[in-house]
């Protein structure tokens, strides 16, 4: 079978042929017109010259010119002058030489096919390298989207979940008090029916401020209330407790308020649901039937101090600041109670309305070195009713 080159390759090669003939030919007059030198001095010049043209041209051209180099050096260099040799020792010497400029042709050639080879290999390994990477791209794309609609379900069901508790505690509520008008206006007591509207607002309240912490929680004004009151930290910590006591049902909770702790101006209710969403947070990943202590104490002349301790598995140091931004999750974390899943805005909330009381929130280890301890620092109320700012005294107390 012919195979027939286009014209312009066709060309490509005739110009190699005459390039290796050419270089040979010159090389030799070259060489011929410097008397001094010899066969021996002559030979491996002509030999680099053919592996030369083996490196640059081909196989094909490195052969034509290791003929030309054989024919040249009798030429030139065997006695007598001209094509033809009488003497035996120079019959070897042009076998030799072109024995060895005929391998080292092809040798060189071969050569540079096996580099030209390992180019090709290499281009098409790196062509494969990335056509592999943007095929784990585009599956990593996938994964990325799968776990953010994964996300997006999980944010809906905790938000439904979150938001439906206060609702559920407020239609409750309501619903017994029009029963009762319905059926025997005497069936509540005046007692009852303000327990009743008691639940309604603090629920109302606690869905109001769980609303406005999805948007403000990472706003950095912590400025005081204008309207505080004087209230008793005993109060406020029984209070909540009491408040969680559906959804700490599976733990212990252990209340310690010292004896001398001073009373606190805050918004109580702030406070309070402060203290019930640290206490919530604490019974979703503590084990079940495990302690939750909530202890207040006077920390110096200024200050209280309210502590929620639990046994569950701690919070990691470099995880302590990014927990208190929103919708960060430890990786890996769970709840306990899969029913109870959170989204990373308790704690965000927590820390708006601790600031917004002119408090501070920070996140430590327990003596025991287990579990995890979220301490509240809370102005001490002066004579005025009125709490000092405790970012005023941090060099006192640091």
């Amino acid at each position: 079978m012919r195979v027939v080159f286009p014209r312009s390759t066709r060309s490509a090669r005739l110009l190699a042929y005459v390039i290796a003939v050419g270089a040979i030919v010159v090389c030799s007059e070259v060489l011929f017109a410097i008397p001094p030198i010899t066969a021996g001095a002559a030979a491996p010049v002509l030999l680099l010259v053919v592996l030369l043209i083996a490196r640059q041209l081909g196989t094909g051209p490195a052969l034509a010119g290791s003929v030309c180099a054989a024919l040249a050096f009798s030429f030139y260099f065997l006695p007598p002058s001209g094509l033809f040799i009488e003497d035996v020792n120079d019959w070897v010497a042009f076998g030799t030489f072109t024995t060895t400029a005929i391998i080292v042709g092809e040798l060189a050639a071969r050569a540079e096919r096996r580099q030209q080879e390992l180019e090709e290999g290499k281009r098409e390994i790196e062509q494969l390298y990335q056509q592999l990477g943007a095929a784990f791209e585009r599956a990593s794309e996938a994964e990325a989207a799968r776990r953010n609609e994964q996300l997006k379900s999980a944010l809906l069901e905790a938000l439904t979940h979150n938001l439906r508790t206060p609702l559920t505690a407020i239609k409750a509520s309501v619903t017994a008090m029009l029963s009762s008008n319905e059926m025997d206006a005497s069936a509540l007591s005046m007692a009852n029916r303000r327990e009743l509207l008691h639940v309604i607002d603090e629920e109302s309240d606690r869905l109001n401020r769980f609303i406005e912490g999805l948007t403000v929680a990472d706003r950095p004004d912590r400025a005081q209330p204008n309207t505080l009151h004087v209230e008793s930290v005993e109060r406020i910590v029984r209070d909540a407790v009491a408040r969680a006591e559906t959804v700490a049902r599976r733990h212990k909770v252990v209340v310690s308020v010292a004896p001398d702790v001073p009373p606190i101006a805050v918004d109580r209710s702030a406070i309070g649901e402060a203290l019930y969403t640290l206490i919530d947070n604490a019974s979703k990943y503590a084990p079940v039937n495990t302690t939750i202590k909530v202890s207040a104490s006077r920390d110096g002349d200024r200050y209280v101090r309210l502590e929620v301790d639990d046994e569950g598995p701690g919070i990691p140091a470099e995880y302590r600041e990014q927990v208190f931004q929103k919708f960060f999750r430890i990786p890996g974390r769970e709840s306990v109670d899969p029913r109870r899943t959170g989204i990373g805005l308790g704690l965000p909330i927590a820390k708006r309305l601790v600031e917004s009381q002119a408090g501070q929130i920070a996140i430590e280890t327990p003596a025991s070195g287990r579990g995890t301890r979220i301490t509240l620092t809370l102005p001490i109320a002066t004579s005025e009713g009125q709490a000092e700012d405790p970012h005023a005294h941090a060099a006192v107390r640091t």
